[in-house]
C-alpha cells in the first residue's frame, strides 16, 4: 500500500500558447486512500451546509427567537465560509496545506460541538461563524491535494470522488436533518460531526503530506497584504448577506440591502486595484487571463446556481404546496443521490478517454432536459414523479463537474494549485447563492402576477365561480355546517385553491427561465481549449 515518497516524473502541460513544467510527486500512501481520507471531512462540511435548513423552526423555538432571526444561523455560516474560500490557497502556501487542512477540520469539529451546546441564538450564531471559517478551507484543500496527488491525465477519476461529496451531501442534508430533528433534537445535527471530525484528523495526520514544492514555498517569507485581505472579506461578506437576505427585505427597497450592495461594489473595485498594484497579492488575478481557468469559473458559477436552485425548489414545492414533511421531501432528492454514486466513477473513467469539451456539452444537454421535465409539475403529481425529476436532472451533473474540475487546472503553474482550488469553490458557492436568491425572488414575484390574474377571474358573477362555490357549500352543509358558515368556508377554500394555483404557476415560470439559461450554455465547453498532456522521461530531482 505504501509507496516511496519520491519524485517519479515530470510532465509538460500545454494550454493556449503557454507552457510550463509540473512536478509529478508520488506520496507514500496509495493515492486513492488519500482521496477517501480527505473526502471524509469535505462530505461532512458539504452536508452541514444544508442539514440545518429544515431545523430552523425547531432552533427558533428552543432559543426563543423568531424564524427570521433564526435564519442568521444559515447566513452567518455562509458569510464566514465564503470569506475563507478565496484566501485558503494563500494561507496553505504560508503555513503548509496539511497543517491548514487539519486546523480547519479541528476548528469545524470543535465549533460543531459548541453549536450543539449553544444556550442562545447569539452564541449559536457566533459558533456558526467559527464553524464556517473552519469549513471554508476543507473543499479547496481537498481539491488541491487531489490535484497534486494524481497526475493530470488521471485527475478525472479523483475529482469524481470529490464530486460525489460536494454534490450528494447538500442533496441528502435536508433528509438527514429532518429525520434527526423529527426523532431526536436539532442539537444532534451538530453533534453528528464530532466522530467524523475526529476520525478525519486521525487519518489525515498519518496519511496526508505536503509535496516538496509546498515545503519550499513555506520557507519564503512574504509580507501579508492586510489591506487586500480586509477589502476582500468586506466585499464577499456584503455580497453574501445581500444575496441571502435580499428577497426577505424586498431587495433594493431596503436601506440595509442597498448599503450591502454599495459596500460590496466599492470594496471589490478597491480590492481589484490593490491586487493589481501590490507586489504580494492575496489572490493572483493573472490566473483569469488563462482562457480555460476563466471559462471554468464562469461555468462553475452556473453549475452551482442550477444545482442549488433545484435542490431548494423541489422540496420547497413538495412541502409548501403539497404538504409533504421535511423527511418525505428530502427523500424525493435522495434517489438522485443514489444515481450519482453510480454515475460519478463511470464519468471519471470516461474523462480519461474523452474530450472534456464534448462531455461539458453533453452534460448541459442532459441538465437542460432534466430541468425541462420539472416544468410538468402540477398539484396532482406523485412522490415518484418528483423523485424522477431529480434522477433525470442529476444525470448531467457528473458530465459537468468532473471535466470542469480538470479543466480549471490546465495551464496553471503547480504552485498555484491551492489558489485555483479556493477560487473554484468560491465560484460554485457564489453561484449557489445566486441560484437560491433567483428562485426565491422569482417565486414570490411571479406568484403575485398570477394571483392578480386569477383574482380578476374569481368573482361572484362568474358562472364557474358560482358553480364551484355552490358545490363546496353544499358539501359542507352535508357535513353539518350552517348555510352561512358553509358559504363563508367555501369562499375561503376557493381563495386557498387560487393561492395554490398561483404558486404552482410561479414554479413553472421559474423552471422555464432555468431551462432557457442552461440551454444557452450547451456550446460553452467549446470556448475552452482542449488540454494536451505530454509526458517526458523520468528525471530524478536532487
Amino acid at each position: 500500500m505504501a509507496q516511496s515518497s519520491v519524485v517519479s516524473s515530470q510532465a509538460r502541460v500545454r494550454d493556449d500558447d503557454s507552457e510550463f513544467h509540473y512536478e509529478h510527486w508520488t506520496p507514500r500512501f496509495n493515492p486513492w486512500i488519500i482521496a477517501l481520507t480527505v473526502t471524509l471531512a469535505t462530505f461532512m462540511e458539504a452536508l452541514d451546509s444544508s442539514i440545518a435548513n429544515v431545523a430552523l423552526p425547531h432552533i427558533a423555538g428552543t432559543v426563543g427567537a423568531s424564524y427570521d432571526e433564526a435564519t442568521w444561523v444559515l447566513t452567518s455560516y455562509l458569510v464566514s465560509n465564503a470569506i475563507v474560500l478565496p484566501i485558503s490557497g494563500w494561507i496553505s502556501n504560508r503555513v503548509g496545506r496539511k497543517r491548514f487542512y487539519m486546523t480547519c477540520v479541528g476548528l469545524f469539529t470543535i465549533a460543531s460541538f459548541l453549536c450543539g451546546l449553544a444556550p442562545s441564538l447569539t452564541v449559536l450564531i457566533v459558533c456558526r461563524v467559527i464553524q464556517g471559517i473552519g469549513g471554508g478551507g476543507l473543499q479547496p484543500s481537498e481539491r488541491a491535494i487531489l490535484a497534486d496527488t494524481f497526475a493530470p491525465e488521471r485527475r478525472s477519476m479523483a475529482f469524481s470522488i470529490y464530486g460525489m461529496a460536494v454534490v450528494i451531501a447538500p442533496a441528502i442534508g435536508p433528509t438527514i436533518g429532518g429525520w434527526i430533528t423529527d426523532n431526536y433534537t436539532w442539537r444532534w445535527i451538530f453533534f453528528l460531526n464530532i466522530p467524523i471530525g475526529i476520525l478525519s484528523l486521525m487519518l489525515t495526520s498519518r496519511i496526508v503530506e505536503d509535496p516538496p514544492y509546498l515545503k519550499q514555498m513555506r520557507k519564503r517569507r512574504t509580507p501579508v497584504d492586510g489591506a487586500g485581505l480586509g477589502l476582500l472579506a468586506l466585499a464577499i461578506a456584503s455580497l453574501q448577506i445581500m444575496l441571502d437576505k435580499g428577497q426577505e427585505d424586498d431587495w433594493f427597497s431596503s436601506h440595509f440591502i442597498v448599503g450591502c450592495a454599495m459596500l460590496a461594489f466599492v470594496c471589490f473595485i478597491a480590492f481589484l486595484y490593490r491586487e493589481l498594484t501590490t507586489d504580494h497579492p492575496i489572490i493572483d488575478l493573472r490566473l483569469y487571463t488563462r482562457r480555460n481557468f476563466a471559462m471554468s469559473q464562469i461555468v462553475m458559477v452556473l453549475i452551482g446556481a442550477a444545482l442549488y436552485a433545484t435542490t431548494v425548489m423541489i422540496p420547497q414545492f413538495l412541502q409548501e404546496i403539497l404538504g409533504y414533511t421535511a423527511t418525505e421531501a428530502g427523500l424525493a432528492l435522495s434517489a438522485g443521490g443514489l444515481v450519482l454514486i453510480i454515475l460519478f466513477p463511470i464519468v471519471g473513467f470516461l474523462g480519461q478517454k474523452l474530450d472534456p469539451r464534448m462531455m461539458i456539452t453533453f452534460g448541459f444537454c442532459l441538465l437542460t432536459f432534466g430541468i425541462w421535465r420539472i416544468s410538468d409539475l402540477y398539484l396532482g403529481i406523485t412522490f415518484w414523479d418528483a423523485a424522477s425529476w431529480r434522477v433525470v436532472m442529476v444525470l448531467g451533473m457528473p458530465f459537468l463537474f468532473v471535466p470542469i474540475s480538470v479543466m480549471s487546472y490546465v495551464g496553471i503553474p503547480q504552485q498555484k494549485n491551492n489558489e485555483v482550488s479556493g477560487l473554484t469553490a468560491l465560484a460554485r458557492n457564489i453561484g449557489g447563492s445566486l441560484g437560491i436568491s433567483f428562485i426565491s425572488t422569482m417565486l414570490v414575484r411571479r406568484a403575485q402576477v398570477h394571483q392578480e390574474f386569477l383574482v380578476a377571474h374569481v368573482y361572484g358573477a362568474s358562472a364557474r365561480y358560482a358553480t364551484l362555490h355552490a358545490g363546496i357549500q353544499s358539501a359542507l352543509q352535508n357535513r353539518g355546517y350552517s348555510a352561512s358558515d358553509a358559504a363563508s368556508r367555501a369562499g375561503a377554500q376557493i381563495y386557498s385553491i387560487m393561492l395554490q394555483q398561483a404558486r404552482t404557476l410561479a414554479y413553472v415560470d421559474t423552471v422555464h427561465v432555468l431551462v432557457l439559461m442552461t440551454a444557452c450554455l450547451i456550446p460553452v465547453g467549446y470556448l475552452m481549449k482542449k488540454p494536451r498532456f505530454r509526458t517526458r522521461p523520468v528525471e530524478p530531482i536532487e
